[in-house]
């Protein structure tokens, strides 16, 4: 096992290293306009921030980078990009119905932008207060937000899609009983959805399954909640299914939604 797993951190790191530095200028273009500039020496200067390192993950609406902390303590920094039109298509069904963006929507998509980091930030403390094994969340300003750094020396945890063809069975088993539990708390005590959880939203860290990218996650008030409930059961079951044996999806569901006095 150990050096099964000193074999996965040397390769992840080769894969990281192999970012040019011509990539890493286009990236910084983008996610470091003035405004943004201007978020992280706010952070510099109430002592969350002390250093900001190299990119770790990208996609379409944010970049997030290994920081260093005050105390020099390892933080992951997650910056949502201020100009991208996917962003606003994608992120819609999420906030239909939300008073916290009436009025925003359609005019102020730089609020807009705040405001969705403000809300990812809110979804990982409320789920890390009820026990859910998240990131712990650490800060947020504008566009920018602080959290605890899940890896080592700054490389990343793989996301179980990464790991999936090295895992034995028994690893397997062990991390798909965790994540149910994880489901269930996410559920149960801290009454939210994930929705968008998937294989590509669970990180590997020590052998135990870890959610990330919660900002989507809607109240079970929301009325599309339940649907989008199915959706992450539905993603954990097929995703699963392809390498041990699991119960039917309908006594996945039950146990999920035990707590629950809702009919499926």
């Amino acid at each position: 096992m150990v050096r099964k797993r000193a074999r996965r951190l040397k390769r992840f790191r080769e894969e990281s290293e192999r970012v040019k530095d011509a990539d890493m200028f286009k990236i910084v273009e983008e996610v470091f306009d003035s405004i943004t500039m201007g978020f992280i020496y706010r952070l510099e200067s109430r002592k969350v921030l002390r250093e900001l390192k190299g990119a770790i993950s990208s996609g379409k609406e944010s970049r997030v980078y290994w920081a260093k902390g005050w105390k020099g303590e390892d933080l992951a920094v997650k910056i949502y990009l201020t100009e991208t039109s996917d962003f606003k298509k994608s992120i819609r069904k999420y906030i239909e119905g939300d008073p916290r963006f009436e009025g925003i929507f359609e005019t102020n998509f730089r609020r807009l932008i705040y405001e969705w980091a403000k809300k990812e930030y809110r979804n990982l403390k409320r789920m890390y207060e009820s026990g859910v094994r998240v990131p712990r969340p650490i800060a947020f300003a504008g566009n920018v937000l602080v959290m605890e750094f899940i890896g080592e020396e700054g490389y990343r945890a793989p996301l179980l899609v990464e790991v999936a063809g090295e895992l034995e069975v028994e690893e397997f088993k062990a991390i798909y009983l965790d994540l149910k539990t994880q489901i269930e708390t996410l559920v149960c005590k801290a009454s939210l959805v994930h929705a968008d959880l998937s294989e590509y939203n669970v990180m590997i860290f020590d052998g135990k399954p870890w959610i990330i990218d919660v900002s989507q996650a809607v109240d079970l008030e929301h009325p599309r909640s339940m649907e989008f409930l199915e959706r992450d059961l539905l993603n954990v079951h097929r995703f699963f299914s392809d390498y041990i044996n699991v119960e039917p999806l309908e006594e996945l569901r039950g146990v999920v939604l035990k707590c629950l006095e809702v009919r499926v």
